[in-house]
C-alpha cells in the first residue's frame, strides 16, 4: 500500500472548500453547504418573488451563507421580495465573442449582474462570434436600446484590435478578458503568470522538484502565461528547467491522458504534474490510475480553472480559480469613470487566480 504523507509542518491548516485560499464565496459553495441547488440559493438571497420556498430551506440557506461569510447585503432577515421592484436606472450592454463554448462568459455575466442588480440596472447580453459585419450591427442594436455603458468580452484572454465603432461610442466601454495595444479602454484580465507560478510553488512547497507541466495550446496567451509562471517558480526555487517535463496539450481530457502516458514513460518520471486546466487533469487522473498509481500517494496533481468537476474527482482536485465572476463585478465598478477619452491610456488590471487546496497533493517522499 502506498503511503500518503502528511502535509508539511508549515502552519497551514486545511480550510473548508469554500474558504480555501481566502477566495470569494460563491452561491455554489452555499448550495453545497445547505444541501440544495444553486438556483434555490439564488432565489433566497435575491429575494425572488413568485417562488415558493419552505421556511426551513430558506433558513438553511441563510445560515449557510452567514457561516461561510458570503458578502451579501443584509440577508439576516431575507424574505420574499415585495411585488414592486426598484425602478431601472439604466441598461448595460454586455457583448461577448462566444457565449456557448465554455462557462466563463456566463460566470462573468453573472458577476456583472450581481454588482449592478441593487442599483436597478439591467444587463443586455449579445454574442458577436467576432463577425466583422454582425459585430458592429449587434453593438448598434444595443446602443439603440439606450444602453448607458458597454462591457466587451473575449472568451480567450488576448490582445484585440478593437473595432472602430468602439472608439466612436459616447458611453463608457470596459474590456473584459482582453485589452488593446493602445490601452484606450479600462481592461481586466486574470493574473495568469502569477497563477501558474502559485500552482507550481505549491508543489515545490510540498517537496516536489521533478514537476511536469501539461500545457494548453501554445498559441493561446493563457497557456503561454501559465507556462511562464511555472518556469518562474522553478527558477525561484533553483530547480533547473527540464523541457522533457513539458508536454503540449489542447485543454482536453484526451490530451491530458496522452501527455501523462508520455510522462510516465520517461526514465525518471515526475513526482507531480501541473495540468493547465481541470479537463486536462481528468485525463491525467485516468492515465495515472490505469498505470496503478495513486493520487497523491505516488504522484501529486494540480489543475486550473476550478470547474465543478474538480470537486467530484477522487481525490478532489487542488486547482486555481479563474476570476471571471470578480472580473464581471470589476467592470461594473469602473462605470463611474469618465467615458472614452481619445489619447488617454488605461492600465490593464490583473485579478488574482487563488489556489483552492483539496486532496490531490501530498509531500514528496521520493529521493
Amino acid at each position: 500500500m502506498d503511503d500518503v504523507a502528511a502535509k508539511p509542518k508549515r502552519g497551514r491548516a486545511r480550510q473548508g472548500i469554500a474558504k480555501a485560499a481566502g477566495r470569494r464565496i460563491t452561491m455554489t459553495d452555499i448550495a453545497r453547504e445547505a444541501g440544495c441547488s444553486q438556483a434555490t440559493v439564488s432565489f433566497v438571497l435575491n429575494r425572488a418573488d413568485g417562488v415558493k420556498i419552505s421556511p426551513q430551506t430558506r433558513d438553511r440557506v441563510i445560515e449557510a451563507a452567514r457561516t461561510l461569510g458570503y458578502a451579501a447585503p443584509n440577508f439576516a432577515h431575507v424574505e420574499p421580495a415585495p411585488a414592486s421592484r426598484p425602478a431601472v436606472d439604466g441598461l448595460i450592454g454586455f457583448v461577448v465573442d462566444q457565449l456557448a463554448t465554455s462557462p466563463e462568459a456566463v460566470v462573468a455575466i453573472e458577476g456583472a449582474r450581481q454588482a449592478s442588480w441593487n442599483a436597478g440596472n439591467i444587463i443586455l447580453v449579445a454574442q458577436t462570434l467576432s463577425d466583422p459585419i454582425m459585430g458592429p450591427r449587434t453593438i448598434r442594436a444595443l446602443t439603440g436600446q439606450g444602453i448607458s455603458a458597454l462591457i466587451y468580452m473575449a472568451i480567450f484572454t488576448r490582445e484585440i484590435a478593437a473595432p472602430d465603432h468602439l472608439y466612436e461610442l459616447d458611453i463608457p466601454v470596459i474590456l473584459l478578458n482582453c485589452y488593446t495595444a493602445d490601452h484606450a479602454f479600462p481592461a481586466v484580465v486574470p493574473s495568469e503568470i502569477a497563477g501558474g507560478q502559485g500552482s507550481t510553488r505549491h508543489l515545490i512547497d510540498y517537496g516536489h522538484r521533478r514537476i511536469a507541466c501539461i500545457t494548453g495550446e501554445q498559441w493561446m496567451q493563457a497557456a503561454q502565461d501559465r507556462l511562464r509562471g511555472y518556469r518562474r517558480a522553478l527558477a525561484t526555487a533553483d530547480i533547473p528547467f527540464d523541457p522533457e517535463l513539458v508536454v503540449e496539450g489542447d485543454w482536453s481530457a484526451s490530451a491530458g491522458y496522452k501527455a501523462t502516458v508520455q510522462l510516465l514513460a520517461l526514465k525518471e518520471r515526475p513526482t507531480a504534474i501541473f495540468c493547465q486546466n481541470d479537463r486536462t487533469a481528468i485525463g491525467c487522473y485516468e492515465a495515472l490510475k490505469e498505470a496503478g498509481l495513486s493520487i497523491p500517494g505516488n504522484i501529486s496533481v494540480v489543475g486550473y480553472d476550478d470547474e465543478e468537476i474538480s470537486r467530484h474527482l477522487h481525490p478532489q482536485l487542488t486547482t486555481s480559480i479563474l476570476p471571471h465572476r470578480a472580473m464581471g463585478q470589476w467592470c461594473i465598478e469602473q462605470l463611474d469613470l469618465s467615458m472614452h477619452q481619445p489619447g488617454k491610456r488605461y492600465p490593464i488590471t490583473k485579478l488574482e487566480c487563488p489556489l483552492v487546496e483539496r486532496h490531490s497533493v501530498a509531500t514528496n517522499l521520493r529521493t
